[in-house]
């Protein structure tokens, strides 16, 4: 099984961004742990600040993976272009979010991207990466 994790903008600064929002842990330390755990599933890990770069990613991956785990960071709540990229696609998408989005600003309880994903999980922090994982693993 190949599983691909996509996250956005900001979120290569996990483990020292925001700790008391984000956690302490590295999103690389998370990574490993999880290829660990999950030793038997192919994990791709790719991060980008830069929107076309993710819309590229989905695309490049979509047709071919088992599924896509993707936190799109502020762009969940801005962008129409991911949206609609993640609904151009086959394979499957979890959304994740560390922080709990409805327990944030008014801006951040709108995902644009979420309707055309498989599931949304929010707020339970690096965990719902792997939360994400075995709901991929359990339906496929």
């Amino acid at each position: 099984m190949k599983i691909q994790i996509i996250n956005g903008p900001n979120l290569n600064l996990l483990g020292i961004r925001e700790p008391s929002i984000y956690g302490n842990i590295s999103i690389e330390d998370y990574i490993k742990d999880l290829r660990e755990i999950y030793s038997i599933v192919d994990i791709d890990y790719f991060q980008s600040n830069v929107e076309g770069e993710l819309i590229n990613k989905l695309h490049e991956v979509g047709f071919t993976y088992d599924g896509i785990i993707l936190n799109a960071g502020g762009y969940t709540h801005t962008s129409v272009a991911i949206a609609d990229a993640i609904a151009a696609i086959k394979t499957p998408v979890v959304e994740v979010h560390i922080s709990n989005i409805y327990a944030r600003e008014d801006y951040r309880h709108v995902s644009l991207t979420g309707k055309n994903c498989k599931g949304v999980l929010t707020g339970f922090g690096v965990k719902g990466y792997r939360l994400a994982l075995e709901s991929l693993l359990i339906n496929s």
